[in-house]
C-alpha cells in the first residue's frame, strides 16, 4: 500500500471479531514498532503482549473508566499490547532537562503509530488507549511500581464490512504556514 493510502486507511477500531491474530502478523507489527526512531536512539519502550482471554478481560475492566461504560469495546480485542515507558539514555535525560522537552513521550507516540500502521497493512484494526487504571494494569501485568504505562493498544480483526470512517481534518491552509507562524 502507498504510504498516504495507508495513513488514510488507519483508524481507531472499536469493534473486533472473535478471531485470533496470527503470530507472524503480530511479530511484523512489533518489528515495525521496534524500528521506530527515538531521541538518541534510546528506544524508551517495552511491549507487553496480552493474548490470554482472562488477562484481556482484566485489562478491559481497567480501561472502562470511573463510569464503567468507557472503552467497552476493549473486551472484544483478541490482543492488547501495553507500552511501558522505559528509562532513556543519559544524554536524552540531560537534553530533556536543558530543553524542557519530554522526548520519550514523543518516542512512544512514534513507535505506537508504527505498530498501528503496520497493523493496518496487515488487515488488522487497532485503537490506542490513554484512559485506563494504571495501577490495575501494573498489577495484572506485573509491571514494577516505578514504571509508567504509556499506552494500551487493542489489536484484532474488525467485522466484515466494518465501516471505514471518512477522516475529517482541518484544511491544509489552517495548519500549515510557510516561513513564519
Amino acid at each position: 500500500m502507498k504510504f498516504l493510502a495507508l495513513a488514510e486507511a488507519r483508524q481507531s477500531a472499536r469493534k473486533y471479531v472473535d478471531k485470533p491474530v496470527e503470530k507472524e502478523k503480530l511479530l511484523r507489527c512489533l518489528e515495525a514498532a521496534r524500528m521506530a526512531p527515538s531521541a538518541s536512539n534510546s528506544q524508551p519502550w517495552r511491549f507487553i503482549v496480552a493474548d490470554d482471554k482472562a488477562l484481556i478481560a482484566g485489562l478491559a475492566k481497567a480501561a472502562r473508566g470511573p463510569m464503567r461504560s468507557f472503552n467497552n469495546f476493549v473486551k472484544q480485542a483478541p490482543v492488547i499490547v501495553t507500552i511501558v515507558l522505559e528509562k532513556p539514555k543519559a544524554v536524552t535525560e540531560i537534553g530533556m532537562k536543558v530543553k524542557e522537552k519530554e522526548w520519550p513521550l514523543m518516542d512512544i507516540g512514534i513507535t505506537a503509530e508504527h505498530f498501528c500502521l503496520q497493523a493496518t497493512e496487515e488487515g488488522l484494526g487497532t485503537c490506542m488507549l490513554g484512559w485506563f487504571d494504571e495501577a490495575e494494569v501494573k498489577r495484572l501485568l506485573q509491571i514494577p511500581p516505578a514504571k509508567t504505562v504509556a499506552l494500551l493498544i487493542t489489536l484484532g480483526y474488525t467485522p466484515e464490512g466494518y465501516k471505514h470512517r471518512k477522516k475529517i481534518r482541518k484544511p491544509m491552509d489552517k495548519m500549515v504556514t510557510w516561513n513564519r507562524y
